[in-house]
């Protein structure tokens, strides 16, 4: 299985000052916020070409800068701030509805800022924040408002190589930020198991701290221990996977997103968010399976809504995914 990632690109730190303005675009969250903020991202970078963009954001996720290319380097943040950064000309929160995140920006002594309104900064004009609108949408229209046409559709990330894609494995990823957004391990294993019987290879696929949670379904499986690639992957080997891979099976979590944006087939398990609010692009090889329950996202226990999904209902859309030529 080939590993080759996106090659290096921008730095994961602010360099010296090139005498161009600087746009500071701040998004201190995890990978699939950061991949649904691609199109927002996009859309800065053809607004203010001459702008040097400096994305406040993780470390961890630098090695996603050159297939978005939209940003010429990373500053480490995480969170709504603080962000370390001094007068840029334009600054824009991507992060949130504020006021952190909008008081964070402030401080850094932008010439302009572009954000939602929040009633704590009532001289910062700004849209009203919506809480019904789809993630991509909520920051391209966030930018139309100010002027700067985003195309929501705009999320495919470049490389790897398209030449070689869907040779690789079936992609078990069980794991997610919170437990209430997490199927039981016991029913991946079931479907991995499933997906393997039917004469297909199945990896299972997790960041270091999921490591035991990806063992455990492979052992229910019977998977092999070279198929538990769970904290072996950095970014950008996962990026590689999962941009070759036949499909991926996961919840909502940020891997649905990478599948997104590389056109990979995946069958995804939403609860307790809506996947109107979250969910993959319309009219892509992806089979969304949700209850219709909303809930806590930072729940301590599974949702109910996300315990309603059966074994059968995944692995069947899984195998019906697969006899479609989504090449």
């Amino acid at each position: 299985m080939s590993t080759a990632g996106p090659a290096p690109g921008p730095s994961a730190r602010p360099g010296r000052d090139d005498g161009r303005p600087v746009l500071l675009a701040l998004r201190g969250l995890a990978l699939g916020d950061l991949l649904t903020a691609v199109p927002a991202l996009r859309a800065l970078r053809r607004a203010w070409p001459g702008h040097r963009i400096v994305l406040a954001a993780p470390a961890a996720l630098a090695e996603l800068l050159p297939p978005i290319g939209a940003a010429d380097e990373l500053l480490d943040v995480s969170g709504p701030g603080p962000v370390p950064f001094d007068a840029p000309d334009i600054a824009v929160n991507l992060h949130g509805s504020g006021p952190q995140s909008t008081e964070a920006l402030l401080s850094t002594g932008p010439g302009r800022l572009l954000t939602h309104a929040h009633p704590a900064f009532p001289g910062v004009p700004g849209p009203p924040w919506r809480a019904d609108v789809h993630e991509v949408r909520r920051w391209c229209d966030l930018l139309g408002w100010y002027g700067v046409p985003a195309d929501p559709a705009d999320l495919c990330l470049t490389g790897p190589d398209r030449a070689a894609a869907r040779t690789g494995p079936v992609v078990v990823h069980p794991g997610a930020a919170y437990p209430a957004r997490r199927w039981p391990p016991e029913r991946f294993a079931r479907v991995a198991a499933g997906l393997r019987a039917a004469g297909h290879d199945v990896v299972v696929t997790g960041n270091a701290a999921e490591q035991e949670l990806a063992r455990r379904v492979a052992r229910l499986a019977r998977l092999p221990e070279e198929n538990v690639l769970a904290g072996r992957t950095g970014l950008r080997e996962l990026a590689a996977l999962l941009a070759a891979a036949r499909l991926l099976v996961c919840g909502d979590t940020g891997v649905a997103h990478l599948a997104s944006a590389y056109g990979t087939p995946s069958v995804l398990l939403f609860g307790p968010v809506s996947p109107a609010l979250w969910g993959p692009p319309p009219g892509g090889p992806h089979r969304v399976l949700w209850a219709g329950r909303s809930g806590d996202p930072h729940g301590r226990e599974t949702d109910p809504g996300l315990l309603r999904i059966d074994v059968p209902e995944v692995l069947d859309a899984a195998l019906n995914l697969m006899e479609v030529d989504v090449r």
